[in-house]
């Protein structure tokens, strides 16, 4: 048990690692308004210093510079479901923290002069290894939602994943794409609602279904409820809280569907492997999981016939376990020994974070909030200039690893130091 002393020792040296954080003495907290949430937010240590708002996404000298201006336009509501984490927020800040127990070993004297950054997933060619995530309600932060990301991940020929709780359509989605898009699903209790969902996907002309497998409890979102009580707007006629058929109102993919019974999209604590099997009985998509984070149940997918997984924590916001999916992507990698495709997501914002996950073993990594950020400060072209600067990195760390190809990265350019 630690003594008072020392805990009092402790206490005294965390405020004064406080005293002297660039938080305190940037008034980078102040875009939270006069009520600070009880945790920092993702990622607001990395924000730009001095409070300063860029006027334009060509402003922007890295991803973070978006998110002081999404906070300044986006509802405090609408900014806090983004934002938080659950509990302690101990997962979202090791998804960050996670990047720094891995080191890069670049190779020299190698002719990078033309780099090739393109990837192939299950037949289909992207110009980019990073994809964007699936995230629900975009219009929560602009009006154009998830038909502006589409359009801009178009503009960079990047995969997109559609959750199914997005605003617009799978058909919709798709037409703004111009191309397949990869569907999110939350299963729902009810097999009936899964089905419907799995059909509209397929009719829509999405090649994978990705089954979202660590929604199955409630969340204690203490940045999002903190923040709500923030917001003075009158929510009634947007969030109708009498039924889950009434709150999915604005929510497309369930139009038509009985969800009459549902209270809830994305808690599935009956979701099981003869779920799934289910699922692969009534598609034509291949099925890929999201949520594994166990080289246990990488082994059970490989076993149970799924086509790929991505590793992911949900951004934080499905349990609080407190590990990173960097963390957890080598021993999945181990674990699969190139049987599926991997993939991961959760905490990636630099071209740096990607180049790691891809010398580890990924074949592609995706982005959530840093697009958000981007929709909720300019709309569309705040989401292409995100993918913009996050490709341009990965370009750029490539190069300094002295690789010409994604191909070309292996575990030999990364060295875990902790």
């Amino acid at each position: 048990m630690t003594s008072p002393i020392v805990r009092a020792t402790s206490r005294r040296r965390f405020l004064q690692y406080l005293a002297a954080s660039p938080l305190f003495t940037s008034g980078a907290l102040s875009a939270y308004g006069n009520e600070a949430p009880s945790k920092l937010p993702d990622p607001m240590i990395w924000a730009p210093a001095g409070g300063e708002l860029i006027d334009k996404p060509k402003d922007a000298i890295n991803v973070f510079d978006f998110e002081p201006v999404a906070r300044k336009n986006v509802p405090p509501a609408h900014f806090g479901y983004m934002a938080s984490g659950l509990d302690d927020e101990v997962t979202l800040r090791a998804n960050r923290e996670g990047f720094l127990k891995f080191q890069l070993l670049p190779r020299r004297l190698n002719d990078v002069s033309k780099i090739d950054t393109s990837v192939e997933l299950f037949g289909t060619k992207y110009d980019s290894p990073i994809f964007v995530s699936p995230t629900g309600g975009n219009q929560f932060f602009h009006p154009d939602g998830e038909v502006a990301v589409a359009k801009a991940a178009r503009a960079g020929n990047h995969l997109q994943m559609l959750s199914t709780s997005s605003n617009y359509s799978v058909d919709e989605v798709t037409k703004a794409r111009g191309a397949p898009i990869w569907f999110q699903l939350y299963a729902s209790p009810q097999w009936e609602v899964a089905q419907a969902l799995i059909k509209r996907a397929d009719a829509a002309g999405c090649p994978v279904l990705v089954v979202t497998t660590d929604r199955v409890a409630g969340r204690n979102q203490e940045t999002l409820f903190r923040l709500m009580r923030t917001d003075t707007r009158e929510c009634s006629a947007c969030h109708d809280r009498s039924s889950f058929a009434a709150r999915s109102v604005r929510r497309h993919n369930y139009d038509g569907i009985d969800l009459s019974g549902v209270t809830g999209s994305g808690e599935s604590s009956n979701l099981s492997w003869d779920t799934v099997k289910r699922m692969r009985d009534v598609t034509r998509m291949k099925i890929v999981l999201k949520g594994i984070i166990t080289p246990m149940d990488a082994e059970l997918a490989v076993q149970n016939g799924i086509d790929g997984i991505l590793v992911s924590n949900h951004g934080g916001r499905g349990e609080d376990n407190g590990r990173s999916t960097i963390d957890a992507l080598p021993e999945i990698i181990a674990a699969v020994k190139g049987r599926i495709p991997v993939i991961v997501d959760s905490g990636f914002r630099r071209g740096t974070d990607a180049v790691k996950a891809l010398a580890i073993g990924a074949q592609a990594v995706g982005i959530g909030r840093p697009y958000l950020w981007g929709l909720g400060a300019f709309g569309e072209a705040g989401v292409e200039r995100v993918l913009e600067i996050v490709r341009t990195e990965t370009r750029a760390a490539m190069q300094q690893c002295g690789v010409r190809s994604v191909k070309e990265l292996n575990p030999g350019f990364v060295r875990r130091t902790a």
